[in-house]
């Protein structure tokens, strides 16, 4: 069985920071790509941070130079390191493990970003 467990989000005030992990079981954690994407009220899930298993990142334009993805194959675990926190980063944050035809989503961390 698949589990994908975010932890780390919270309430945080504008310019602050957060890490979010997930944690991977039930998948051989070093092959799959791995990715966090985000779902803002009344928008569409988006990408925020991927990185594969050779090590290649990508990011939305809208967090490029604030955020962090990397990962650590040893505790099948992925981060995503957030900093210079704005309002409109506010989302329900999801981890996404990815391998050909293959897919899998965590249930989601809350992320709300207000003063």
């Amino acid at each position: 069985q698949v589990q994908l467990v975010e932890s780390g989000g919270g309430l945080v005030q504008p310019g602050g920071s957060l890490r979010l992990s997930c944690a991977a079981s039930g998948i051989m954690f070093r092959i799959y790509a791995m990715g966090w994407y985000r779902q803002a009220p009344g928008k569409q899930r988006e990408l925020v941070a991927s990185l594969t298993s050779g090590g290649s990142t990508n990011y939305a334009d809208s967090v490029k130079g604030r955020f962090t993805i990397s990962r650590d194959n040893n505790k099948n675990t992925v981060y995503l390191q957030m900093s210079s926190l704005k309002p409109e980063d506010t989302a329900v944050y999801y981890c996404h493990a990815a391998r050909g035809i293959n897919y899998y989503w965590g249930q989601g961390t809350q992320v709300t970003v207000s003063s």
